[in-house]
């Protein structure tokens, strides 16, 4: 056991320092940025801030519409889509809209922006598509959920049931392609469209896209340069909302995918399984991570357990190397961060595990509502809550709330990390915060 430990922890600390290293020591790519871990150490972020006095906040930009996609980075770039609709929207938090969906009858404007990383100027925006939605979304969704992703040449985006498009860092569009009407629900009830909220993960030139819906989702892979379909396989899945996960290791690389009813490690160069493993809930929406020589399985609705798999797994895995005990999250993806697992249960409950055992070592109450996930650098874990207060806690197994700040408008999007900064995207705005 004491052999094990030492090789998780030191395997977590040099992927936290491979993906530090990695597409660029500043950039944020994809959701949850490097490796999807949501970590980015030796940034030098600072422990507080205050929105109004304006200490510590590098600026500030008004992003018009509602989207709760997250913003990426690269080099001095920062890219983020919204959806602008002729009515005021007003977000709905925590479970107050029930299962209800929204009236998107009228016009929307789907948008991709590119703003300068230093200054917050922006460079240039790009319409995508217009026109009345194809599919609605549920009260609390946005008919922008999808971050973007790059690899430096290309942006990609997925707009909702309005389609695929990929642009350069110039903003001139490259290439497009129609996904089908994206109409994910409440199972069984095909009347149910609470929006599409996978983001695109771009690996050796590949844009991976999980599209769920009530029939006939799929998997496919598209070259990132020219939008040319390479593999599509069909999903008998219940719908999920997650994104998936590219890990590359020392034997092998594998696209780790979550589905309603089993949740996979496929080949990304042709689509082919290597292993399976059975979980059957609904409504999961967090993504997998990988620490260690181990899958982290989270996500079903209102406290499923988290479960581990091993990361080099063939086959049809029976039995997980732990279970955590219940109260899991809803919505946020889990942190991994050196030997501890950190998350916010969507009510607002502090959680703790062992990446080692799964063993919880604290929970407390932070308050508010969590959709956003978390992210760390420097040994601090920044939680942002719908309510719009991002809580700054230290990454220990008991740990110290060393801050909490209030944004004034609500937040649903992850944060990102790049260049010594914290990039938060509120309701109305982006932050830049940085010493």
């Amino acid at each position: 056991m004491r052999s094990r430990q030492i090789v998780v922890l030191c395997l977590a600390f040099g992927l936290v320092l491979a993906a530090s290293t990695g597409a660029g020591a500043g950039d944020w790519p994809q959701f949850r940025g490097p490796a999807a871990r949501g970590v980015l150490d030796g940034q030098k972020l600072p422990e507080s801030w205050d929105v109004a006095a304006g200490t510590n906040i590098r600026w500030r930009t008004s992003i018009p519409g509602i989207g709760h996609s997250s913003p990426i980075v690269w080099g001095d770039r920062v890219f983020v889509t919204t959806a602008v609709s002729g009515h005021d929207e007003e977000l709905v938090l925590g479970d107050e809209g029930g299962i209800d969906l929204a009236d998107d009858s009228d016009e929307f404007s789907w948008r991709l922006y590119c703003l300068d990383s230093k200054s917050g100027e922006i460079l240039w925006q790009r319409e995508a598509y217009s026109g009345v939605p194809r599919a609605t979304r549920h009260v609390k969704s946005s008919q922008a959920n999808s971050t973007p992703a790059t690899d430096g040449s290309v942006v990609v985006a997925v707009f909702g049931s309005q389609g695929l498009k990929a642009f350069d860092l110039a903003g001139k569009e490259l290439w497009q392609r129609d996904l089908g009407v994206l109409d994910p629900g409440l199972f069984g009830d095909a009347t149910s469209h609470w929006g599409h909220a996978s983001s695109p993960v771009i690996h050796d030139g590949l844009v991976f896209i999980q599209v769920d819906r009530h029939a006939a989702s799929y998997l496919a892979a598209f070259r990132a340069a020219s939008g040319e379909e390479v593999w599509k396989i069909e999903r008998n899945e219940k719908p999920v909302w997650s994104t998936p996960t590219v890990h590359q290791g020392p034997d092998r690389t594998q696209l780790i995918v979550m589905g309603g009813d089993w949740d996979r490690g496929l080949d990304p160069q042709t689509g082919g399984e290597l292993w399976r493993f059975a979980r059957d809930y609904e409504v999961k929406v967090s993504s997998p991570i990988v620490v260690a020589d181990l899958v982290i399985l989270s996500g079903g609705y209102r406290g499923t357990p988290l479960q581990a798999v091993p990361v080099g797994a063939a086959g049809v895995v029976e039995t997980p190397v732990w279970t955590s005990p219940p109260g899991g999250p809803y919505t946020p993806t889990p942190l991994a961060y050196g030997e501890r697992i950190f998350f916010s249960r969507n009510t607002g409950v502090l959680t703790v595990l062992s990446v080692e055992s799964g063993e919880l070592l604290h929970r407390s109450r932070l308050g508010g509502n969590f959709s956003a996930s978390p992210v760390a650098s420097d040994g601090r874990v920044y939680l942002a809550s719908e309510e719009g207060v991002v809580t700054v806690v230290t990454a220990a197994a008991e740990p110290e709330v060393l801050a909490q700040i209030d944004m004034a408008e609500p937040i649903m999007a992850s944060p990102a990390i790049s260049d010594g900064t914290l990039f938060v995207r509120t309701a109305g705005h982006l932050y830049a915060i940085g010493q």
